[in-house]
C-alpha cells in the first residue's frame, strides 16, 4: 500500500501548494511595485498608525508621496522599509533660499526621521512652472541647491535625493510624441533645474493625467485610448513607434522635450496619475467604473515592469493618484475623489488591491510559505505514516 500513499502524499502536497501559494498574491497586481499619493486634506482619514497597516497589509505598495514631511505619518511608518518622498509646499520654497533655514529644514523633516523611516527624496514645491508667481518660479532651483547642500553637509547626499513635480502644463507641443516640447517662456527657468536635476542625478517628475486630456476633448479622443482599453491606438510617423494608451504617450513626449534640450538621458518618474470616481456635470469620465477601468488597467502595466515605446527598457516608476478621496480639498468635484480607498480601508472599487487597516492580511502574505510548508509537512507524515 505504499506506492498508492506516496502518489496521494504527492497530489495533495501539490494542490496545498497550489492553493496557498496562489492565494498569497493581491490580485492582478500582485508582481508589481507600485507607488501612491498620500495626500491629508480630508477630515475622516483613519489615523497614520491604521494606513501603515492597510499598506502593509497590501504588500505591494512600496512606495509613498506625501505633500508635506508630516511628523505623525514619518513616526507610524518607521521600521516598515516603505519608501517616502517628502514633499516641501509651494509656500516654503522661498524660505529654503536661506541656506540656514535649509539645513534647518533638512535636520528636522529628514534627519529627524532616518534611518527608521525610509525618506529617499525631497519633492521642492509642486507644479511650480505651471503658476503665475514668477518670485516663486525664480525662487525654486536656489532652494533646491540649499537643500542638496544641505543633505551634503549631513552626509545624507547618497540616499536622498531632491526633485520636483511638474504638470503637463509645461509643455507647448506633446503629439505626437516626437514633437515634445517645453513651453518657450519656461526655458530661463527649466535649464538651471535640468542642470541640477543632471549634476545630482535626480529624476524629472511629471504628474501624467490622461483623463484631462479625455475630459477636454472626448469627441475626438478615444475613451478606450485613454483606460489602456484593447484599441487601434496611434503610430507617431516620425518614428513609427505605436502607442496603444496615452499615458505612454504623454511620457514619451516629455523625453522628446527633454532631448530637445539636451538631457535625453534623464529619468522621468510619475509621481501623479489617477483618474476620478465621481464629478461634476462637466467633468466628462468621472465615474466609478472608468476609475475602476484606468487604475486596473495601469496597475497591470505596472506590472510587467516595461518602460514607454521611447525607453522600453526602462521601467516607468509611477505613483498612483491618490490613496483616499480628500473630502476638503477646494476645486471641482473631482479634485475630491480619486481615492483608492474608503476611510474604512475598504476599496473604492476593485482593483486588486485588498488590505485592512489592522494590518493582518500582511501577516498572512508574509507567513504564507510557513503555512504552506507546515501543511504540506503535517500531510506527507500523515500519509506516509512516518
Amino acid at each position: 500500500m505504499e506506492g498508492p500513499r506516496s502518489v496521494l502524499a504527492i497530489i495533495i502536497f501539490s494542490f496545498l501548494f497550489f492553493l496557498f501559494s496562489g492565494s498569497a498574491g493581491t490580485g492582478t497586481a500582485s508582481n508589481a511595485t507600485i507607488g501612491i499619493n498620500y495626500g491629508q486634506i480630508a477630515d475622516n482619514l483613519p489615523s497614520p498608525q491604521r494606513v501603515a497597516g492597510l499598506l502593509r497589509s497590501i504588500n505591494i505598495i512600496k512606495k509613498v508621496k506625501l505633500y508635506d514631511a508630516n511628523r505623525e505619518v514619518l513616526e507610524a511608518f518607521a521600521n516598515t522599509g516603505i519608501e517616502f518622498v517628502v514633499g516641501l509646499s509651494n509656500e516654503y520654497v522661498g524660505n529654503m533660499t536661506d541656506e540656514a533655514a535649509a539645513v534647518d529644514w533638512v535636520k528636522e523633516n529628514v534627519q529627524g526621521y532616518l534611518p527608521g523611516t525610509n525618506i529617499t527624496c525631497i519633492a521642492v514645491g509642486n507644479e511650480v512652472f505651471t503658476g503665475n508667481d514668477t518670485l516663486l518660479m525664480s525662487n525654486l532651483v536656489p532652494a533646491m541647491q540649499n537643500i542638496h547642500s544641505a543633505l551634503v553637509s549631513l552626509g545624507l547626499q547618497g540616499s536622498v535625493n531632491v526633485a520636483t513635480a511638474h504638470s503637463s502644463g509645461v509643455l507647448e507641443t506633446s503629439y505626437p510624441p516626437s514633437a515634445g516640447a517645453f513651453k518657450p517662456e519656461l526655458t530661463a527657468f527649466l535649464r538651471p533645474l535640468l542642470d541640477f536635476l543632471y549634476q545630482t542625478t535626480s529624476p524629472f517628475l511629471i504628474n501624467a493625467y490622461p483623463y484631462f486630456a479625455y475630459n477636454g476633448d472626448p469627441d475626438r479622443i478615444p475613451l478606450d485610448y485613454v483606460l489602456f482599453q484593447p484599441n487601434a491606438g496611434m503610430v507617431d510617423e516620425a518614428t513609427n513607434l505605436h502607442y496603444s494608451n496615452m499615458l505612454h504617450a504623454q511620457i514619451d513626449a516629455v523625453y522628446s522635450a527633454l532631448s530637445a534640450l539636451g538631457y535625453s538621458s534623464m529619468e522621468i518618474k510619475v509621481s501623479e496619475t489617477g483618474w476620478p470616481s465621481k464629478g461634476d456635470s462637466d467633468e466628462v469620465g468621472a465615474s466609478p467604473e472608468n476609475a475602476r477601468i484606468y487604475n486596473g488597467n495601469l496597475l497591470q502595466l505596472l506590472a510587467q515592469n516595461q518602460g514607454t515605446p521611447m525607453r522600453p527598457s526602462v521601467r516607468l516608476e509611477t505613483y498612483v493618484f491618490a490613496l483616499f478621496n480628500e473630502d476638503q480639498k477646494p476645486g471641482k468635484t473631482s479634485e475630491r475623489n480619486y481615492g483608492l480607498f474608503n476611510p474604512d480601508g475598504s476599496p473604492a472599487y476593485d482593483v486588486g488591491l485588498h488590505g485592512s487597516l489592522s494590518g493582518a492580511s500582511a501577516i498572512t502574505i508574509l507567513n504564507s510559505k510557513v503555512v504552506v510548508s507546515s501543511l504540506c509537512s503535517l500531510f506527507l507524515l500523515f500519509f506516509l505514516g512516518l
